[in-house]
């Protein structure tokens, strides 16, 4: 099991394309590549995850700590290009109510 990471960063804006299984295993790499992202006012993350195979709880976790660390910055993490099987485990989550996801990526979210 394998998450790779690219990242991209024009300003207070970073763009981050994901791939791979997001999963118990790989979700810890995940939060120390993209918490520090999240670090100071005004932030906005762009995730792609076009290319992630598989998302767990534990990387459901991930994201939801961001959105929370990005809220108390006035930031905002937006999600994008997500499989049907994704976009469902946000929905039954009820995260797609709270988070910020789109169909299509935005200028540098590749």
């Amino acid at each position: 099991m394998k998450v790779n990471i690219e990242k991209n960063q024009n300003e207070n804006e970073y763009f981050v394309s994901v791939s791979g299984e997001i999963d118990a295993y790989t979700a810890p790499k995940l939060r120390e590549e993209m918490l520090p992202l999240t670090e100071g006012k005004n932030k906005v993350i762009t995730v792609n995850l076009r290319d992630v195979s598989y998302l767990d709880s534990t990387g459901l976790g991930v994201f939801v700590g961001m959105f929370k660390q990005l809220n108390k910055n006035e930031g905002e993490l937006k999600l994008v290009e997500l499989s049907d099987r994704l976009k469902r485990l946000f929905n039954i989550t009820g995260l797609s109510h709270i988070m910020s996801i789109s169909d299509k990526a935005e200028d540098g979210g590749r």
